[in-house]
């Protein structure tokens, strides 16, 4: 064999592996792209997990394979304001054929907020390093054009057993207040709109789940979720450029942070950034602006000066 034939069969070995390696890192991080998931939507041991908001959109077309979870009523206990009890999620797990060394693949409407949502419910209850986000999620896979079905698959029923809840994960009301009497170090990181955070609107138009109170918890600091993904298609920015923005912010991951947004949807969309791309140490407040803006005797900043009625 010939000195250039060697050298040949060489590079395509490499190609080959340089290949192969990328998908390998596709999987073994916390995103997962496009292109990975359509070579791997017949892998028995991947499940795809919609997770969006909008009625009827799985129905309407979904990525092949992919199950639907109903985010208010799968992933929360309906009656109680709560994330699904233990047994509530064990049982959707073992429907969802979803084990400990499953890869499961979010992904939804809504540039994957309740995906988001999803991860950090399955992250609470012990799926994590397993469980991964499609970048940019329907938005993207739509814009390219890739497959998509109308009727679900049938899976096989797992026998996952849940977790003791990470209770890390999760900020509640008296986690914040703590943070606002400064006993607590912990940064509060409020990812809504400007206008929300300084008071100017207690909402986004057409959003019903409101507080009596316009503005935002003292001592917070403000980094719009958008600023964090490309507006073309809902990828998550590249690693150095969200240090810098959140750095610029007070956000480095030298202490613990807690998001923060109207009712915690948008806030696990930051929260899995920080915490699985980032790597650091966040937790999500679900309450958010609904539950803190409406306790009576809890302070608040509201630099528009519309505090009650948010006109």
């Amino acid at each position: 064999m010939s000195v250039i034939s060697l050298l040949r069969r060489g590079a395509l070995a490499l190609a080959a592996g340089l290949l192969a390696s990328t998908a390998a890192f596709a999987q073994s991080g916390p995103l997962v792209t496009t292109e990975w998931l359509e070579k791997n939507l017949s892998d028995p041991k991947v499940r795809i997990v919609e997770v969006s908001v909008e009625p009827g959109v799985y129905e309407r077309g979904h990525i092949p394979g992919a199950q639907n979870v109903v985010w208010h009523t799968d992933l929360v206990e309906t009656v109680s304001r709560d994330i699904a009890s233990p047994e509530k999620f064990q049982a959707l797990a073992r429907k969802l054929g979803v084990d400990k060394d499953t890869t499961v693949v979010l992904y939804g409407d809504s540039n994957n907020w309740f995906a988001a949502w999803g991860a950090w419910v399955f992250d609470i209850y012990g799926l994590r390093d397993n469980v991964k986000l499609l970048d940019g999620g329907r938005k993207k896979w739509e814009l390219e054009k890739r497959p998509v079905a109308t009727n679900p698959v049938a899976v096989k029923a797992s026998a996952f057993t849940v977790a003791e809840p990470n209770r890390k994960l999760r900020a509640r009301l008296t986690d914040v207040v703590a943070t606002v009497e400064k006993k607590s170090d912990a940064r509060i990181l409020d990812i809504r709109s400007p206008d929300e955070f300084s008071g100017k609107v207690i909402a986004p138009a057409g959003f019903q789940e409101l507080a009596l109170r316009a503005g935002h918890i003292p001592g917070s600091v403000n980094v719009a979720w958008a600023r964090a993904v490309n507006q073309a298609d809902g990828t998550i920015k590249p690693v150095e450029e969200l240090k810098k923005l959140y750095a610029e912010a007070g956000i480095d991951g030298s202490k613990p942070v807690i998001t923060t947004c109207r009712i915690g949807e948008r806030s696990s969309h930051t929260w899995f950034i920080l915490s699985r791309v980032l790597g650091y140490q966040v937790a999500n407040y679900d309450g958010s602006w609904t539950e803190y803006g409406n306790v009576v005797g809890l302070p608040i900043s509201n630099p528009a000066g519309t505090v009650w009625t948010g006109k």
